[in-house]
C-alpha cells in the first residue's frame, strides 16, 4: 500500500503544470524558419483583420498605476513561479515575426500589460501576475477580493502590489472582508491562502462566497482523469517549449499559468444558489446571476449597482472561449452560454458603465458593453445553431468544422478571434455534446487501433520511404495538414524512424507558426519537440490542481472512486478481497470489496468476517493520497491501524496501477503493457 500511496498522482491539472524540464536527448533538429507557405499565410492575416483598430491597447493601459516589480515572482523557497522577462522579446517589435500568426502576436503583446490598474471608483484589478486577474474592491472598511489567482505566491504578490501602490493610504491596513470565487477552475481559487488565512475564515472575520456546486466541481473535475489532463495541459500551455518567436509566445487567455507557487483551497462559507440573490458585504452591494455549465460547471456573474460595474467572470473575455478545452474536460453547453450572456445583457446592459472579467482587460461605456455582450452572445449561438443545422443535414463534425465560418460582422471582432477556443474545435464540441464521438459512418464504428492501422496504411502506400518521398513533395507545396496526416501513420508504424519523425515535426512546426490559437500553437510545437527530442526526463511537477488542500476537500466517496480507477483488471481477475474501512473520527465505515476485477464500496456496508479492518480518518487517507505521509508513519503516529490479515490490504493496493505523467502522445512508443 505504501508503494502505491507515495506514487498516486491525483495530479488534476498540474500547475497548471510546471515550467521547463530537461529532455532525454539532444535535439535531433533545431527549430526551423517559417516556410514560404507559412510566410504567405501569416501575411494574409495582416490583410484580413483590422490591425488599425488599436482600442484594445488603449483599454489594456487604461487606469495603470504600477507594474509588478522586476516582472518576477518567487515562492518562499526562492523558486521563480512567474517571470514576464522571459517574454521580453514581445516588447522589442510591434511587428510579428513570420513564425507567429500576427493575430496571436497582437494578443500576446496585449497580455504583457501587467500590474495594478484602477477599473472604476473603488474597483481595482491586478493583471499579468498569472493567467487570471484578481479584482480588488474597496469596501467601507476593508477589501473584497474576486478570484485570488492560481497560486499562493502570485496572489500574495498581487495583494502586496495593491497595498504598496493603491492611491488610498488606508490600503496598507485594510483587512480582507471577503473572497469571492466566480467559478470552479483552479486559476480562480488556488491562491486563496496567499490573501487570507483559514483561521480568519473560521472565526468569521472573512467570508468566502462561491456559486452552488463549486466545491464538488473544484475537487472532482480534474482528479479522475487528472494524469491525462495534466499531460495534455503540458501541450496546451506549451510549458515545455523555450520562450521566443519559434516557441512559447502566449496562452491566448493570458501569458501562462504560475508554476510552483502553491495551490490552495478554503471551502466557501456562503453559497449563492439562484439568480437574483443579493449580498451586502461591508457596505458593498452585489447582485448575482448564475451561469452554470457555461465556461465552468459552477459559475456566476456579479453586478455591483453602486459602481455600475458588471463582472462577467470568464463568460465574456477578449477571446472566443473553449466549448471544449484541449486538455480534456466535460464539453460545455453553448446553448446555456449564449443564454447567460443574453440574460446579462437584459439584466444589466442598460445600466452597466464598466464591464470587467477575470481575464484580459475591462470594457467601458454602456453602448460598448452592450455591443460587446451582444456580439459574444451571437457568436456562441451562431456556433451552436449552425453546427446543429449542418449535423441535421447529415454532415460529420470534421466536415462541419471546415464549413462553419463567422459572418463578416463577427469574424473581424477581436474579442471573437480564436486565441483560446477556435471555431474548428468548438464546432466539434457542439456536435459531441449532442451526438457524441460517433459520426454515424460504420467504418468509424470499430476502427483498428492507431498503431495497427498505421502498419497497414504504410504497407498500402508502398512503404515508409515511398510515403516520406511523396510527403516531402506536399511539404514543399505547403500542404502541412496533409503531411502531418500521412506521416502520422509512418511514425506510429515505425516510432524509431527519426527521419519520419523529423518530417512530421516539420509539418507540425509550420502549423504551429500559423496558429492563431495559443493552445493550438502549444500542441503543434510541443508535438514537434516530442518528435525531435523524445519525451521529457522524469521530474517532479511543481504544484498541482489536486494539491493537499484539494485532496483533503474530497469526500470519502471521491477518494474511493479515484482508487477504483487504478485497479488493473487483468491482474485482479479471479481475486476476491474484502476490507472494512472504519473512520474513527466520524464513525463512518465503508465495506470495500474487490470482485470481478471491480473495486466496490458501500457506506455502512456489512462485511461478515472481512479479510482485514483498516482504521483511519478520511483526512489521513487524503494525506496518504497526496504524499504527505505514509501508511507506516500514519500507524506510528497513531492515525491508522490494520487488524486482521494486513497482507490482504497490501495485496489490494498492489493491484492498482500508478500513472506516469510523461506518457507519449505523438509516437505512442513505450506505453505501459496491459
Amino acid at each position: 500500500m505504501q508503494k502505491l500511496i507515495k506514487k498516486l498522482p491525483l495530479a488534476g491539472l498540474v500547475a497548471f503544470v510546471c515550467s521547463l524540464f530537461p529532455l532525454t536527448a539532444s535535439a535531433a533538429e533545431q527549430p526551423k524558419a517559417a516556410a514560404p507557405a507559412t510566410q504567405a499565410a501569416n501575411a494574409a492575416v495582416l490583410r484580413e483583420l483590422p490591425f488599425a483598430d488599436v482600442q484594445d491597447f488603449a483599454d489594456a493601459r487604461r487606469g495603470f498605476i504600477a507594474a509588478l516589480p522586476g516582472k518576477i515572482i518567487r515562492n518562499p523557497a526562492g523558486k521563480t513561479v512567474w517571470d514576464l522577462n522571459a517574454f521580453s522579446f514581445l516588447d522589442q517589435d510591434a511587428a510579428a515575426p513570420d513564425t507567429v500568426n500576427p493575430s496571436l502576436w497582437r494578443i500576446a503583446r496585449l497580455n504583457m500589460h501587467n500590474g495594478l490598474f484602477a477599473v472604476t471608483d473603488h474597483v481595482f484589478q491586478v493583471r499579468g501576475l498569472d493567467i487570471s486577474n484578481m479584482t480588488i474592491i474597496e469596501s467601507d472598511s476593508g477589501l473584497i477580493l474576486i478570484d485570488p489567482l492560481a497560486s499562493v505566491a502570485s496572489a500574495q504578490a498581487a495583494l502586496a502590489l495593491y497595498r504598496a501602490q493603491a492611491p488610498d493610504a488606508s490600503a496598507k491596513t485594510r483587512p480582507v472582508k471577503a473572497v469571492i470565487y466566480t467559478h470552479s477552475h483552479t486559476d480562480h481559487y488556488g491562491g486563496v491562502k496567499g490573501v487570507v488565512s483559514e483561521e480568519d475564515v473560521a472565526q468569521g472575520k472573512t467570508a468566502v462566497l462561491a456559486p452552488a456546486g463549486f466545491l464538488e466541481e473544484a475537487v472532482s473535475e480534474n482528479v479522475f482523469a487528472g494524469n491525462a489532463m495534466t499531460r495534455r495541459a503540458l501541450y496546451m500551455y506549451g510549458n515545455l517549449l523555450p520562450f521566443g518567436p519559434k516557441g512559447r509566445v502566449d496562452a491566448g487567455l493570458g501569458k501562462t499559468v504560475s508554476a510552483g507557487g502553491g495551490i490552495t483551497l478554503i471551502a466557501p462559507t456562503d453559497i449563492v444558489a439562484a439568480t437574483g440573490e443579493k449580498r451586502v458585504i461591508d457596505g458593498v452591494e452585489m447582485d448575482f446571476q448564475m451561469a452554470p455549465h457555461t465556461e465552468a460547471p459552477a459559475e456566476m456573474l456579479i453586478w455591483f449597482p453602486q459602481f455600475k460595474a458588471l463582472c462577467t467572470a470568464e463568460d465574456a473575455t477578449h477571446t472566443l472561449h473553449n466549448l471544449y478545452t484541449l486538455r480534456g474536460a466535460t464539453v460545455r453547453d453553448a446553448n446555456k452560454w449564449w443564454k447567460s450572456l443574453d440574460e446579462a445583457l437584459d439584466r444589466y446592459g442598460a445600466r452597466a458603465e464598466t464591464l470587467f472579467a477575470q481575464h484580459h482587460w475591462p470594457v467601458w461605456g454602456t453602448e460598448r458593453i452592450r455591443d460587446y455582450l451582444g456580439a459574444q452572445r451571437d457568436g456562441y449561438k451562431f456556433i451552436h445553431d449552425q453546427t446543429l443545422r449542418l449535423a441535421n443535414m447529415g454532415y460529420t463534425p470534421t466536415e462541419i468544422s471546415e464549413m462553419v465560418r463567422f459572418p463578416a460582422s463577427l469574424a473581424k471582432r477581436w474579442f471573437l478571434r480564436g486565441y483560446y477556443g477556435t471555431l474548428s474545435h468548438n464546432v466539434k464540441a457542439v456536435y459531441q455534446y449532442y451526438l457524441g464521438w460517433f459520426d454515424g459512418n460504420p467504418a468509424n464504428l470499430n476502427p483498428l487501433p492507431p498503431q495497427e492501422a498505421a502498419r497497414y496504411y504504410v504497407e498500402f502506400m508502398g512503404g515508409a520511404d515511398a510515403v516520406m518521398a511523396k510527403a516531402r513533395e506536399y511539404y514543399n507545396q505547403g500542404e502541412f495538414r496533409w503531411v502531418a496526416e500521412v506521416m502520422k501513420h509512418v511514425v506510429l508504424a515505425q516510432p524509431h524512424n527519426q527521419p519520419a519523425r523529423n518530417l512530421q515535426a516539420d509539418a507540425f512546426e509550420q502549423l504551429g507558426y500559423q496558429a492563431e490559437s495559443g493552445p493550438w500553437r502549444g500542441f503543434y510545437l510541443t508535438g514537434t519537440q516530442e518528435l525531435r527530442n523524445g519525451l521529457p526526463a522524469a521530474g517532479t511537477v511543481a504544484g498541482g490542481a489536486a494539491s493537499p488542500d484539494i485532496v483533503q476537500a474530497m469526500t470519502a466517496e471521491m477518494i474511493l472512486d479515484y482508487l477504483g480507477i487504478h485497479i488493473n483488471a487483468p491482474k485482479a481477475e479471479g481475486k476476491l478481497i474484502r476490507i472494512l474501512w472504519v473512520q474513527p473520527d466520524s464513525g463512518e465505515s465503508y465495506a470495500l470489496t474487490l470482485e470481478n476485477s471491480v473495486f466496490l464500496y458501500k457506506r455502512d456496508g456489512k462485511l461478515d468476517a472481512p479479510d482485514a479492518t483498516l482504521t483511519m480518518p478520511r483526512l489521513t487517507l487524503a494525506a496518504l493520497a497526496s504524499g504527505q505521509t505514509s501508511l507506516p508513519q500514519a500507524i506510528a503516529d497513531g492515525k491508522a491501524k490494520v487488524s486482521g490479515d494486513a497482507d490482504r490490504v497490501g495485496e489490494l493496493f498492489d493491484l492498482m496501477d500508478t500513472f506516469s505523467l510523461y506518457f507519449p502522445i505523438v509516437t505512442r512508443e513505450n506505453l505501459p503493457a496491459q
